[in-house]
């Protein structure tokens, strides 16, 4: 997610439990946010790890990341391997597991799978209260045997995305890979509490100028997972696409994975 660094007013962070209250008044600090209090959007830490609440009648639920349990257990194990659309719109082949820049990390669900692959990845999030709660994620999966093997190849990176590409430092990725969080996608009740929870943080994103420093930076290709009836991303028509249900994937090649040298 590639937003304006515009965490929303009265963002306080709170302990669910007192075990967890130093832990919280270190995120506290280092977020540079208030401790306690009653603000209407907590960044709460509990015995599960931190998350994210809305504090009104009729809000969603917690946002959290959890690589461990839940869909995103279930999908390293029954997922469909290098079967599925997002493995083959990345490149994966056998003997071929492109390294990957996730530009517009989010709660880093589709890392997990390229990194579930066995690619190795670089994750970009420019929101500090999301890359928060993406790197409290990362540190417990590494907890979990099932989980550990695939966090260990996420590197995850605060800050935004354009600027960082732009100023790459090192071997450069050979996908880059962009989901913008907006427009919605999708009317599941997960992704209806996500967009409500995150939309009062976040802003526009800048996206020819994300597509343009993609391209520029990606050795092999771009992959640009879209609304499968929205425009292309900075209306840049795309090579081919992948289309699924409710989503798709643009492909922008730059080179084949085959070539050599």
């Amino acid at each position: 997610m590639n937003r304006s660094r515009n965490p929303a007013s009265g963002v306080v962070v709170a302990a669910l439990v007192p075990e967890c209250e130093d832990a919280a008044r270190r995120w506290a600090q280092r977020l540079g946010l208030p401790f306690g209090g009653h603000g209407e959007l907590q960044l709460q830490l509990g015995p599960d790890g931190l998350q994210l609440a809305w504090r009104h009648p009729g809000a969603p639920g917690p946002v959290r990341v959890d690589f461990a349990r839940g869909a995103a257990a279930h999908r390293r194990c029954f997922g469909g391997g290098s079967g599925q659309m997002i493995a083959r719109a990345v490149g994966v082949l056998p003997g071929m597991r492109p390294s990957v820049l996730d530009a517009t990390a989010g709660l880093g669900r589709d890392a997990f799978v390229l990194a579930g692959l066995g690619c190795e990845l670089t994750l970009i999030e420019r929101h500090p209260l999301i890359a928060a709660l993406l790197e409290d994620g990362l540190r417990r999966a590494q907890d979990d045997a099932g989980a550990a093997p695939v966090a260990a190849r996420m590197r995850l990176r605060e800050g935004d995305a354009v600027a960082s590409m732009r100023d790459w430092s090192g071997e450069p990725p050979q996908v880059v890979y962009l989901d913008p969080m907006f427009p919605q996608r999708g009317k599941s009740a997960l992704v209806k509490k996500e967009m409500r929870v995150f939309r009062p943080l976040v802003g526009d994103d800048d996206a020819p100028a994300l597509l343009a420093a993609a391209l520029a930076l990606a050795t092999h290709r771009v992959v640009v997972k879209r609304p499968r009836k929205a425009p292309p991303l900075g209306d840049v028509a795309p090579s081919y696409t992948l289309e699924g249900k409710s989503s798709r994937f643009d492909v922008y090649p730059k080179r084949s994975f085959k070539e050599k040298g």
